[in-house]
């Protein structure tokens, strides 16, 4: 069976029918698609198998955390094409491909697997050198919009913001960067998570070199560049990544601390479920998942002070019954 086709097979727009719901079955555009599943999903199957599929004009819409981005979405029926396209073509034709640790967006790693993979070369590095050494901390300008020609943010350029596709693209577009790093410069401790990567090295001169060579790939290559988010710093300072500050104690021991930044997000955002829940916008059991989301999120930090503050103990999230409003006591922010 060929790529096209396990795309256009029933059973596996169906498998990807039932992923891409995951948290989203009270939304109106998942219901009217599942009141006639069967003939909805044959028709997206008969329309694959006879080459006369097109998505539906995106629709957009602005995040503002961590920062302004413009997001451009897909309709439900597509959403589930372009499910089974990366579960069915693109993860069987990339994953294998990937250095270990380029980290985002794939089963078994992501954010806290790349902030431990730091922690872990951290500790490596200071068991051969001590404190001595450098980082390079390097960010691509304008990743998705100036990455590929699918989608046009600029002329010819950019992927579109909200496409499971575009988080394996764009996973994949690096890879000559990871290639040239972990080969060439032969760098033992890096990691990767989408556009945001990290050298360790005892050498400050070979790290100035190394980003001489990145940028020139990535100038020559793929017509991308650093932004002004890159960095060369002593080890000793500690490095900021993925919301974290990660520092070596005297000892070898990794603290990682949230950031500041970080820190003010999380805070709007846990005021924004106390608000919701108040206007009967959140119910309690989605209160409580935000809130051990959040205490599992700062769980894998020197947190403890921080979630004591911030979250009340997770006796106060309980409920005797669900008609009754959260105690003013049960989300504490400061």
């Amino acid at each position: 069976m060929n790529d096209y086709n396990r795309l256009s097979k029933f059973a596996n727009l169906y498998a990807a029918h039932l992923k891409t719901r995951l948290g989203k079955r009270h939304k109106a555009e998942v219901i009217r698609f599942e009141v006639n599943l069967g003939f909805n999903l044959t028709l997206l199957s008969h329309m694959l198998e006879d080459d006369v599929y097109l998505p539906v004009q995106y629709y957009n819409f602005k995040v503002f955390e961590p920062k302004e981005r413009d997001i451009h979405a897909l309709r439900y029926p597509d959403r589930v094409v372009q499910r089974c396209l990366c579960d069915q073509v693109l993860l069987p034709a990339i994953e294998p491909r990937l250095i270990h640790d380029n980290a985002a967006c794939r089963k078994g790693k992501g954010v806290h697997f790349s902030l431990d993979r730091l922690s872990r070369f951290m500790r490596e590095h200071y068991r051969l050198f001590g404190n001595k050494g450098y980082a390079l901390k390097c960010d691509i300008h304008k990743y998705f919009q100036s990455v590929l020609q699918c989608y046009e943010d600029a002329p010819g350029r950019g992927l579109p913001l909200g496409n499971q596709s575009s988080q394996w693209f764009a996973l994949y577009y690096l890879d000559e960067v990871d290639r040239l790093i972990k080969e060439r410069l032969r760098v033992k401790h890096y990691v990767r998570y989408m556009d945001d990567f990290i050298l360790l090295h005892p050498s400050k001169a070979f790290l100035v070199d190394a980003k001489l060579r990145i940028e020139e790939l990535l100038c020559e290559r793929l017509s991308l560049r650093l932004n002004n988010k890159t960095k060369l710093v002593p080890l000793s300072c500690g490095i900021d990544y993925l919301g974290f500050h990660s520092r070596l104690t005297d000892s070898g021991k990794v603290l990682r601390r949230l950031l500041p930044a970080a820190k003010r997000r999380m805070k709007r955002s846990l005021r924004g479920l106390r608000s919701g829940l108040a206007k009967g916008l959140l119910t309690p059991d989605e209160l409580s998942q935000s809130i051990a989301s959040y205490r599992g999120h700062l769980s894998h930090g020197s947190c403890q002070g921080l979630i004591s503050k911030l979250i009340s103990p997770p006796g106060a999230l309980l409920y005797t019954t669900h008609t009754h409003p959260v105690a003013p006591h049960a989300l504490h922010i400061y």
